[in-house]
């Protein structure tokens, strides 16, 4: 049976200018999984507010770290797939992006049109989370059903400390540190509403002392808690202790509450506390996009440097690094060997 994968991540403009991040930014922030208010005000708030000065402030952005071949994101994110098409026999693999090109049902029309039988979706975010992988997979779903596909489908789920993922992680990290630097997981923000959801009890999350730390039923789909699996499994594998590392959260929007602590409250803090040397690693992205090439590697590199700090290396995603290409083919077939599951 013919097997195919759709790799999806979560978008870019088509081009960076205004007009294009304006048209992005509208189908990402009026996704209800996205912004969850109710649809009036999301939409006063997107419409009225945010595509009216947003869109000005992230072209620059955008500008800044283009590439020849186009927005980074997707030309990494389409290296990575050929990589596993490559490194994996009779498998079809497509890149969908869940906002802008090429989007999901592009690369499910191409599946389709492949003879695949058997699908793969597989987001590319090792942590679960509302806005990342349940809004990939219901608009997933969504196409198979509009296009009329009932291939037998599967899911790749979150792979927080899984050793196909970690391995490679640590190993990209490794030679950026020395004795004298300090080590950052940055992870992209979430605001509260969204972890809090996370938890079926409704007792655990915010509510229990060191509640992302703890690996009970009630957290087993928190984003949060998957990013401090993630953290607590590479720091062991590198023998560091904790004075070696923090952790925080970057690419905050809006005014709700959201994850702490921040990225630039806490690289302003490691600097004014004496940090000299800072290495920043942001696990939850797979494929170098504006948060690490641009948030990341300008914006927060100013903020340490302004601080008193001396050095900043921003580690590198994973993209196509043959290491972690073996890892995701290791991941996709232990997927692919899972129950099926039936289409929507």
């Amino acid at each position: 049976m013919k097997r195919g994968v759709l790799l999806m991540n979560i978008g870019t403009p088509d081009e960076p200018n205004v007009e294009s991040v304006r048209t992005y930014l509208r189908e990402f922030l009026l996704d209800p999984d996205v912004i969850d208010i109710p649809t009036p005000l999301r939409h006063l708030l997107v419409r009225g507010i945010i595509l009216k000065t947003r869109p000005k402030k992230i072209a620059p952005r955008y500008q800044s770290i283009w590439m020849e071949e186009g927005s980074p994101l997707r030309v990494l994110t389409q290296k990575m797939t050929d990589a596993v098409e490559q490194n994996m026999d009779d498998t079809v693999c497509e890149v969908g992006m869940r906002y802008g090109n090429p989007s999901i049902r592009y690369g499910l029309e191409r599946l389709k049109k492949s003879g695949v039988k058997e699908v793969l979706l597989a987001p590319l975010f090792p942590h679960h989370a509302q806005a990342t992988t349940e809004s990939s997979l219901k608009f997933a779903y969504k196409q198979m059903k509009e296009i009329n596909w009932n291939p037998l489908t599967k899911e790749l789920g979150h792979f927080p400390n899984n050793p196909n993922f970690i391995d490679p992680l640590v190993e990209s990290i490794r030679p950026y540190l020395q004795e004298d630097s300090h080590l950052l997981f940055s992870y992209h923000g979430l605001p509260i509403s969204h972890v809090k959801r996370s938890d079926k009890s409704g007792k655990h999350c915010q509510k229990v002392e060191n509640c992302c730390g703890l690996s009970l039923d009630a957290n087993s789909m928190c984003y949060a808690h998957h990013c401090s699996l993630t953290t607590e499994a590479v720091t062991k594998k590198l023998g560091l202790s904790k004075v070696d590392w923090s952790m925080s959260y970057q690419s905050r929007l809006g005014p709700a509450k959201w994850l702490k602590p921040s990225t630039t409250e806490t690289v302003q803090n490691l600097a004014r506390n004496g940090i000299k040397k800072l290495v920043i690693v942001s696990p939850a992205f797979l494929a170098d996009g504006l948060e690490t090439l641009e948030e990341l590697d300008i914006e927060i590199r100013e903020e340490f440097l302004s601080e008193g700090g001396e050095e900043l290396a921003v580690v590198k995603c994973l993209n196509d690094d043959p290491s972690w290409i073996s890892g995701l083919s290791n991941l996709i077939d232990e997927a692919f060997s899972s129950q099926s599951l039936p289409t929507m």
